[in-house]
């Protein structure tokens, strides 16, 4: 697997990085990495123990000491486990939306998590996906794209994709917390979301996600041939 490139896929919050990303893993026969599902599972644990979501100090040795893991289901779908359970659905729940970027602005907490995705990365053939994978996680690897679109669109999605999850946030409260995500993204002294020099730039907004894909997977396809 050593031979095989690495590709990092960045960009802000219902850019659809996470669905584009597996499509382009399972294309190539590469494996997914699912880095936001990392700061989600830190998030649930901090919300669980109910510590303060300023308190730099206690995030940053939850995610010290968690135990994270990402499976891959006979499906093909990737599951988080923390300290051993499944928590593959309860990530994606609002409220853990409306807190991760909060988690994930503690250095303490990107330190530990960017030592864990660079181990993930070390032997080559992933497709990681986040909002500093480019720029920080895996500043070497060989293909780089930043997936955006306006935050309309992103709303809208991400409206979509909880209402299948059963839960029932509002278009306007989704609107909010993207833009309040997109913020707090942009201006975190550590690691700001920002596409890195080398990246493509791909502009989602009114793409479908197979054009999308499609895109990626010609220009590693014609890298490698």
């Amino acid at each position: 697997m050593g031979g095989l490139a690495n590709i990092a896929i960045d960009g802000p919050a219902g850019a659809g990085k996470s669905t584009v990303a597996k499509l382009v893993a399972e294309r190539l026969s590469y494996i997914y990495i699912d880095t936001g599902a990392m700061y989600r599972a830190v998030t649930l644990q901090a919300l669980m123990d109910k510590i303060d979501m300023n308190d730099a100090i206690n995030l940053t040795r939850t995610a010290e000491t968690v135990d994270l893991a990402l499976r891959v289901d006979g499906g093909g779908n990737t599951c988080v486990f923390l300290n051993g359970m499944d928590v593959t659905s309860q990530i994606r729940s609002p409220q853990v939306s409306n807190n991760v970027s909060l988690v994930s602005r503690i250095p303490g907490v990107r330190r530990k998590m960017t030592q864990l995705q660079k181990e993930m990365g070390a032997g080559g053939g992933v497709v990681m996906e986040g909002r500093d994978i480019g720029t920080q996680v895996l500043p070497d690897a060989e293909m780089k794209f930043f997936l955006t679109a306006s935050v309309e669109e992103r709303a809208r999605r991400r409206c979509a994709e909880l209402m299948q999850r059963g839960f029932t946030e509002t278009y306007a409260e989704v609107y909010e917390d993207i833009a309040r995500r997109d913020d707090i993204d942009s201006k975190r002294t550590v690691a700001p979301l920002k596409p890195a020099v080398d990246a493509e730039v791909i502009d989602c907004t009114g793409m479908t996600v197979e054009q999308v894909v499609g895109v990626i997977v010609a220009r590693v396809s014609g890298r490698s041939g």
